[in-house]
């Protein structure tokens, strides 16, 4: 779970007017450090923007401009994947090398406010800025300071991580997709199923989770005909649990999704949920063709 996060504050409303840009270094699930510099922007300080931030136009006066910058901040972005919390850090980066010319390093974006209201539905519709995520999660940060905001940026996807066992890769294109889409692009209202009576695993109720090798609705269909009646969430009527292959490799027993924990929760209750390997579940149906 290697990444970069990234925040900016800018002078006024032009989005290229960045006064301050901070990046935080994220390495095997953590945060390892932060680096961060004032801008002068070389262009005016609105009054509303200086309330926000408390950057004002003496405080970079001595401050190196973008273009002095430039060098640093194209080494620390280029080829990684870089997560801001909304569209607005990236525009503004967009936006600057854009007004001197220059073309932005090679980057690839995942947009942590996205991320939230596609991990927490809870959140989906109001809840997912930075500083209610923070709170949410515990953690303590001076909001409005870009190195700070891009270290809190950076924990919730982690968070993200941690609760749905969607990797950090996987979010980049997951949080692109319409809320309820799941991780073949699939709504979850369209996956559930009635099983064939008369197929073999009639009377078993299943539930899919983690990146599978063919799009969900496929395997759903699979299941159905086979006899599997086809939920999306784990519920006490869930008999099978079948995960991705490559979600039970880098898991290990140590993050699973909310589905994987749920099941978890119930097969200590009691109930009885067999937990599957997708390509074991396949042998299985091939086992009955």
């Amino acid at each position: 779970m290697d990444f970069i996060a990234l925040d900016v504050e800018t002078a006024n409303a032009d989005l290229s007017s960045i006064c301050q840009i901070g990046i935080a270094n994220f390495s095997g699930g953590a945060w390892r450090d932060s680096w961060n510099s004032l801008v002068n922007p070389e262009d005016e300080f609105d009054p509303v923007n200086v309330s926000v931030h408390g950057i004002s136009s003496d405080a970079v006066a001595d401050a190196p401009t973008f273009l002095e910058l430039r060098t640093i901040i194209e080494q620390r972005l280029a080829s990684q994947t870089v997560a801001i919390h909304s569209t607005f850090d990236r525009s503004a980066l967009i936006a600057v090398f854009a007004k001197h010319g220059l073309t932005p390093p090679p980057v690839i974006w995942v947009d942590t406010a996205r991320v939230a209201r596609r991990a927490w539905p809870d959140v989906a519709r109001s809840g997912y800025g930075l500083a209610s995520l923070a709170e949410r999660f515990g953690l303590r940060f001076r909001h409005h300071d870009a190195a700070e905001d891009a270290r809190a940026a950076g924990e919730i996807l982690l968070q993200a991580v941690r609760a749905t066992g969607v990797s950090v890769s996987e979010w980049t294109v997951r949080a692109s997709r319409p809320i309820g889409a799941s991780e073949n692009g699939e709504s979850s209202t369209r996956i559930a199923r009635d099983g064939n009576t008369e197929g073999p695993l009639f009377g078993e109720v299943a539930v899919f989770t983690g990146a599978l090798t063919m799009p969900r609705r496929q395997a759903a269909d699979m299941a159905a005909a086979a006899g599997c009646k086809v939920a999306s969430d784990v519920s006490k009527s869930t008999t099978l649990l079948i995960v991705g292959d490559q979600d039970v490799r880098r898991l290990n027993g140590q993050v699973k999704s909310t589905k994987h924990r749920s099941a978890e929760r119930l097969i200590e209750a009691g109930h009885i949920i067999r937990v599957l390997r997708e390509s074991d579940f396949v042998r299985m149906l091939s086992a009955h063709d």
